[in-house]
């Protein structure tokens, strides 16, 4: 849970972020900088239910924080000047990396790098988007399929200065359907490892306790359940997922 502080004392705005698709604003609580994205502001979908966007957002931090590999930075619910919302933890990427990336096809890296897809840009040029392939944005694929994450473009992707990397804009989350849209699938088809097999039975069991309880306040009870069936049928295929379905496999735009 976030410090009394952070919940009670006042959120002022700052900025506004332009590029995101929902109201998100950059805020301040006391000397602690935040992204506020109130209810009120989210845009409606045809497949996810109106005004739970910052549930869903809260729910990921709350399951990112049971896998324990800090994907998803704090967040927490509370009154703002717009009224209830999500806020988060702002995190200072590193502009000069990138987990993500489209490069020219003839200059992709041969060893570091995982290719998800090609095409052509702009000027008619074959580019190819790869992501790194580390152990950091492993985890993220992991916790993406157990969370069904139907927006991982690159740009939700935070690389740190020390080499985490974190994750954000979790609001098309846990529903009930598969959706798992991702540039993360350089690793489809690839064993889990010990750690990730062990991070999803930590999910697995706390939804029998704090943690299914805490989801409860945020998710349906058919969304937990949802969640339940992809922990148990991820460690029983042992191995990442592939896309399914007829929808697109990626998000549009990739980043």
């Amino acid at each position: 849970m976030p410090s009394p502080d952070l919940v009670t004392s006042g959120l002022t705005l700052t900025g506004r972020i332009t590029t995101a698709s929902n109201a998100t604003f950059l805020g301040s609580i006391g000397d602690v900088v935040v992204v506020y994205k109130p209810i009120a502001g989210e845009s409606p979908l045809w497949d996810f239910p109106h005004g739970t966007l910052a549930h869903r957002e809260v729910a990921a931090y709350l399951v990112s924080q049971v896998f324990g590999w800090d994907i998803v930075p704090h967040t927490w619910l509370r009154d703002g000047p717009m009224g209830k919302g999500m806020v988060q933890l702002w995190q200072e990427q590193d502009p000069a990396q990138n987990a993500v990336n489209l490069v020219g096809t003839d200059h992709v890296p041969e060893t570091g790098w995982k290719r998800v897809l090609e095409g052509r840009d702009g000027a008619g040029r074959m580019v190819t988007l790869v992501h790194e392939d580390s152990p950091a944005l492993r985890r993220m694929a992991v916790f993406d399929a157990v969370v069904n994450n139907a927006d991982r473009k690159g740009d939700h992707i935070l690389a740190m200065t020390d080499g985490h990397r974190h994750g954000v804009d979790h609001g098309l989350t846990f529903h009930r359907d598969h959706k798992l849209r991702t540039v993360l699938w350089g690793w489809l088809g690839d064993p889990l490892t010990a750690e990730e097999r062990e991070g999803i039975d930590r999910v697995s069991e706390g939804l029998h306790g704090g943690l299914g309880r805490n989801l409860a306040d945020l998710l349906s009870a058919e969304e937990i359940a949802s969640l339940a069936a992809r922990c148990t049928g991820l460690r029983l295929a042992g191995r990442f997922p592939a896309p399914s379905g007829e929808m697109s496999a990626v998000p549009w735009p990739l980043f």
